[in-house]
């Protein structure tokens, strides 16, 4: 019930500096559960912000009133990383030790915002929903800790895949919970959901 709503929310995404990637922005209304109303769009180029600082922005909303107060900043992200399975980060003795090290009980106070690592190897789905008429699916593995955000590729025609990728996320809040979540690549539509896991981060 309000025209000048504010959310004081912080989204991270992760940025690779090689792509040229479009900020798009949708508000939307909530008429009931079901119902939604598209308010207003606005977009931000990316590669057109200065780094390392903090931008200002007020985004008029296009074909639309009103606009969007934000703020946006364009940072080296560190601890966030996709690879392969052979080549796993964290999987060498001297940089685990030096892991060990950094977050040794009399290294704790150092710096309270640097809580640690997760490291998690997403191998295989079994005996997944089909979701296509063919009787397959095409999966891929959504992984969210906070709010940041991984996500494997899609293994195409397959109800049991394999993507063997390792994710690492730097933890900042260690009552977080670790969801994973499959779904089913469907085009240019939103895709399909076909099912989830929750692992708070004290359970490990």
């Amino acid at each position: 019930k309000s025209a000048n709503p504010q959310w004081r929310e912080q989204f991270d995404f992760h940025y690779f500096s090689d792509r040229k990637d479009m900020l798009d922005i949708e508000v939307r209304r909530k008429d009931n559960k079901k119902h939604e109303e598209l308010l207003g769009t606005c977009h931000v180029d990316i590669t057109a912000l200065p780094t390392k600082q903090t931008n200002c922005l007020e985004l008029p909303l296009e074909k639309h009133p009103g606009s969007l107060l934000m703020l946006i900043a364009v940072a080296p992200c560190t601890g966030v990383s996709i690879s392969d399975l052979c080549v796993c980060p964290l999987g060498d003795s001297s940089e685990r030790q030096q892991i060990a090290q950094r977050y040794c009980v009399k290294n704790s106070f150092r710096d309270i915002k640097d809580v640690g690592f997760l490291q998690v190897k997403v191998l295989k789905a079994v005996d997944l929903m089909a979701a296509d008429f063919s009787g397959k699916s095409d999966p891929f593995c959504v992984l969210e800790l906070g709010n940041d955000m991984l996500q494997t590729h899609t293994v195409y025609k397959n109800l049991n895949p394999e993507w063997n990728k390792v994710f690492t996320f730097p933890i900042k809040d260690i009552h977080d919970v670790l969801e994973v979540t499959v779904f089913d690549e469907d085009g240019d539509k939103p895709p399909d959901f076909l099912g989830k896991v929750a692992i708070p981060l004290l359970s490990v």
